[in-house]
């Protein structure tokens, strides 16, 4: 699994990017944080392997092998790799974690949208014949089109490069996951959980929150990608997961 790392000595912070991104995502935010952090490629993203199948417990059994054990640990998560952090959470895959915040989770699915999931978990990875178009796909795939520019080096690990042209790093079989089941990720976590969206997550709106019965915090004015948006609007957010860790 290939993994980002930096920062200081302290407390750690795991970053889990969304279905489509790299760890390369969280460039921003990891600047905040007041210890140690690290940001893997998920199974089937970026530069890491692919899992036989998708699923929730699955990802968080691939990414507890790098989960610090030396230290207190928080784990945030956004969409995709929220899911990921609230089922770390529950110790059952690995160490100890102190706290775990979802960012962006889409907590209502509709029977439509699980099926669009699925076709999409069938199809083959397609061949685009210039780097700008797979990036401008695997852009819009993230939700960053128009956020982050082609050219950009956050696209470089989602792209590969192959005698036929360019393609998602992306495995489409990730789409298969499924809905994630939060009243058991909140009832199983021993975990301090936060839960948060951008004011104007369109997949993850701020009401629908507040109906799951976790914390939450809502970033006024933004996006899906909040923490691509405007990382420092994640300050509070980093010191609460912080604060949880440190007492």
């Amino acid at each position: 699994m290939q993994v980002r790392r930096g920062g200081v000595d302290g407390p750690a912070l795991v970053l889990l990017h969304g279905l489509g991104a790299t760890g390369d995502v969280w460039r921003g935010t990891a600047a905040l944080w007041p210890g140690t952090w690290l940001a893997p490629d998920l199974p089937g993203h970026g530069r890491s392997a692919p899992l036989p199948a998708y699923a929730f417990d699955a990802l968080a059994e691939a990414v507890a092998p790098v989960l610090p054990t030396d230290r207190p640990v928080a784990v945030l998560g956004h969409s995709f790799g929220g899911v990921v952090a609230l089922a770390l959470g529950s110790e059952e895959h690995g160490p100890p974690v102190g706290a775990v915040c979802g960012l962006g989770v889409k907590v209502r699915w509709t029977e439509q949208e699980l099926a669009k999931a699925a076709e999409l978990a069938a199809r083959p990875s397609k061949v685009f014949e210039t780097r700008d178009e797979a990036a401008e796909r695997a852009l819009k795939v993230a939700g960053l089109w128009q956020l982050v520019p082609a050219d950009s080096p956050l696209v470089d690990d989602a792209l590969v490069e192959s005698a036929d042209g360019w393609r998602l790093a992306l495995d489409p079989a990730a789409y298969g996951v499924g809905a994630p089941d939060m009243p058991a990720l909140l009832a199983a976590s021993r975990a301090r959980v936060v839960l948060a969206a951008g004011e104007r997550d369109p997949m993850c709106p701020p009401e629908h929150l507040a109906a799951v019965g976790a914390e939450a915090v809502v970033l006024p004015g933004l996006g899906h990608n909040a923490h691509v948006e405007k990382p420092e609007a994640l300050g509070p957010l980093l010191a609460r997961l912080h604060a949880a860790l440190v007492g």
